[in-house]
């Protein structure tokens, strides 16, 4: 096995970057699986693999925000991250159509860090 320089690993990061610009994350932490965050997560992959949409499904930790699991974070280009909260089946469905295909923000589950953070 080759040893890896500094200069191998940031080729690959900037690949891993180019490759996949947007990704889902799922809060998959105790509260958000409790919450039903294994059924979004699941919902997610399923669909974005059957649509072929060019978007990467990502299991994350805990934010922070237990209260209003489950947790998904959106980031497509040409919109800004969001945090949706209490998302289930049918929002999941709903944030993959209007947020990752059609670019517009689903207002109804959108949970704001900024509270959180004062």
């Amino acid at each position: 096995m080759k040893k890896l320089s500094r200069e191998d690993l940031d080729k690959r990061a900037q690949a891993r970057k180019e490759k996949t610009k947007d990704w889902i994350k799922v809060g998959m932490s105790t509260c958000g699986i409790a919450a039903g965050a294994q059924e979004v997560f699941a919902v997610l992959a399923e669909e974005v693999k059957k649509r072929n949409i060019p978007v990467e499904v990502k299991k994350c930790g805990c934010v922070g925000m237990c209260y209003a699991e489950p947790l998904v974070e959106v980031n497509v280009e040409g919109l800004p991250a969001v945090i949706y909260g209490k998302v289930n089946k049918d929002a999941a469905i709903k944030i993959l159509e209007k947020h990752v295909c059609g670019k517009m923000l689903v207002n109804d589950y959108i949970f704001d860090m900024e509270e959180m953070i004062k």
